[in-house]
């Protein structure tokens, strides 16, 4: 390969990993971080965190990132709508690796698992579920009962 070839493919090879890139970061543009914090047996997170406010007006996140440093794992929790919520623990049931969210799917890098947002195995190797926590609304706040059932 001359040169001009080698410099010519490199620069395509770059483009493309550029607009790869992109798209990672725009997927990630819907979701939120937050620090909940824990009441008892339940991590609190006010139901804010799920507003996004841009120059169209108020929409809402499909999904946040709730951590709190007595956790060893963060729990997504997914917003269906105004009163239903999904709280499931990033804890891979394969192999126990942390998750990562891609939408409407946890997946883990370790291993291939992917997991729906209600937390039903859609890829293994896992064949459990997530673990799932019991969420209710109080005070414009959501609680996440993180009592063992």
């Amino acid at each position: 390969m001359d040169r001009k070839t080698f410099i010519t493919s490199c620069g395509f090879l770059c483009a493309a990993g550029t607009g790869g890139m992109m798209s990672l970061i725009q997927s990630c543009a819907g979701s939120r971080m937050v620090s909940g914090t824990i009441a008892g047996e339940f991590l609190v997170v006010s139901l804010d965190a799920f507003i996004s406010e841009n120059k169209d007006g108020v929409t809402y996140r499909n999904y946040i990132v709730v951590n709190h440093e007595n956790l060893q794992y963060p729990v997504c929790v997914y917003r269906f709508t105004e009163k239903e919520y999904s709280a499931l623990l990033m804890k891979c049931t394969h192999q126990g690796n942390e998750l990562t969210v891609y939408g409407d799917k946890l997946h883990c890098a370790a291993h291939g698992s992917e997991f729906d947002k209600k937390g039903i195995v859609t890829t293994g190797p896992s064949v459990q579920p997530l673990r799932t926590f019991p969420v209710h609304i109080e005070n414009n706040q959501l609680k996440i009962s993180l009592k063992a059932s």
